[in-house]
């Protein structure tokens, strides 16, 4: 029998709504040997792979040294200072959060709204949110200044009775960031079962097998297997899509309680929230693009997928730009000169320069996405994402630093300037989430192969396929109403 599927089956036209997610004639076969082969081939990580691993390597043992000053002498080596308190911590600390949401909204929310096309990226968004969220919690715990203390943020019982503030924003951090990293390694985890069994089934190193073995639970594809995995994954679905919204408000938080100018307002938390969703959206797309072309998976990640992942970028980026215009609006026609005075000092102040050059990276050069010809353009889409990354960062400098240098008393006014150490710090997390996502790569499939046999299925039309297709890990089809 010819395993080779094709669009022209009999069963009638492919459905439009999955039309274009997946290229070239696919087999159910074909698709689990290119994705599993790149775990468990090692001639598939050709000399990018190395080299990204390298830089990574080399920042994250710049983390390593920065972490260790710190600990030996205390977060003044960082540039924080009066009336600056939070610097480049909180800063870095609210971009790496930020960039997390994409994963979550293209895991979860995705799923619910059953969007094939969310099958070829899911994973390494996946994988981009936790590694994220890991980069993002190294800040708040040092920046305590006293992290073997961390515990103390926590309701555990104790004599001494050390309550933290419970009314603090800081706390709910704590408790939000935290749920939101629990709930989406369980998800991350659960949804790499059936491919953790497709690799055991393969793999011809023994000691591989038994890992793999291991990690798949004695998965073996029945039926009940299946209606439990479905489950579980919708019931993890249900609670991240809300953590979308409250985990970046909840940030925002920290900012619109306080009585600062430029802070105290509420449109903070959508605000805060689109803004997360634009630069995660950019993260996906600055992963994807050299992904695709070092691996050669141009026919499961599709201009489909980048299309349409620019056009949710852009639709994030309008929102995140109507804020900037909210705030303009709130200050100038507020009649409060001191709100008046602190736009006027983001704009033509010392940090002027900034604020404008935010307002280009996040606000004009992203509408050059209108254009269909630059979102099918890899290129152009890889620069106009790296852009906005920059530009969400500058975006929370500017809240930070501007609002905190000129507050209402002039004779507290300073000026901010980072220090070496910010700077090492930074780069070594950004070395730490490059490190961890390619050794990702490396031992787990960046593209959910279950879910890409499912889209052969639905793609092709259905055909009854050969015993070699039923693999213990990818099923032909996930049945609707599995057995009892």
């Amino acid at each position: 029998m010819d395993n080779t599927l094709h669009s022209s089956s009999s069963n009638g036209p492919v459905d439009p709504a999955v039309a274009g997610l997946m290229e070239g004639e696919q087999t159910f076969e074909t698709v689990s040997e290119r994705l599993a082969s790149i775990v468990l081939r090692q001639d598939k990580h050709k000399l990018p792979w190395w080299i990204m691993l390298g830089i990574g390597f080399v920042l994250y043992n710049l983390l390593g040294i920065a972490l260790t000053k710190l600990l030996l002498y205390g977060v003044g080596i960082w540039g924080i200072d009066e009336p600056v308190g939070w610097g480049w911590a909180i800063i870095n600390f609210v971009w790496w959060i930020g960039i997390g949401h994409a994963g979550t909204l293209i895991s979860a929310f995705l799923l619910l709204m059953r969007q094939n096309w969310r099958n070829s990226i899911n994973r390494f968004a996946e994988a981009m949110t936790i590694f994220a969220v890991l980069c993002a919690g190294i800040y708040p715990v040092f920046h305590t200044g006293r992290p073997w203390c961390a515990y103390w943020l926590f309701p555990y019982p104790n004599i001494l009775g050390m309550w933290p503030g419970w009314r603090s924003p800081l706390l709910w951090d704590v408790f939000a960031v935290s749920t939101y990293a629990s709930v989406s390694i369980l998800f991350w985890l659960i949804g790499l079962i059936p491919d953790f069994a497709t690799l055991r089934d393969r793999a011809e190193n023994v000691v591989v097998k038994k890992t793999y073995g291991i990690l798949s639970l004695g998965w073996r594809g029945a039926a009940e297997h299946w209606q439990r995995y479905e489950t579980a994954s919708l019931i993890l679905a249900g609670i991240s899509t809300p953590l979308v919204l409250s985990v970046h408000s909840i940030i925002s938080f920290d900012f619109s309680i306080g009585i600062v100018p430029g802070w105290h307002t509420a449109i903070s938390p959508p605000y805060f929230v689109a803004g997360a969703l634009y630069a995660g959206f950019a993260m996906v797309i600055i992963l994807a693009v050299p992904l695709r072309k070092w691996y050669h998976l141009e026919d499961y990640i599709t201009p489909k997928h980048m299309d349409w992942c620019a056009k949710l970028m852009l639709t994030s980026g309008l929102v995140v730009l109507y804020g900037y215009m909210s705030e303009c609006f709130f200050s100038y026609l507020s009649g409060n000169h001191i709100e008046i005075r602190m736009m006027e000092l983001r704009q033509f102040g010392p940090y002027g320069t900034a604020y404008w050059f935010l307002i280009l990276c996040n606000g004009v050069i992203p509408q050059l996405l209108w254009i269909p010809k630059v979102r099918y353009h890899n290129g152009m889409l890889f620069f106009i994402s790296v852009v906005i990354s920059i530009g969400m960062w500058l975006e929370r400098y500017v809240i930070v630093v501007v609002s905190l240098t000129r507050d209402f008393l002039p004779s507290s006014w300073g000026y901010f300037s980072p220090t070496i150490w910010d700077i090492l710090m930074y780069a070594g997390t950004i070395g730490q989430f490059i490190f961890l996502f390619f050794m990702f790569v490396r031992v787990m499939p960046m593209i959910n192969i279950f879910e890409m046999r499912e889209l052969v299925h639905k793609t092709h039309g259905h055909v009854h396929s050969s015993a070699e297709d039923h693999s213990a890990g990818t099923p032909v089809s996930l049945p609707a109403q599995p057995a009892e």
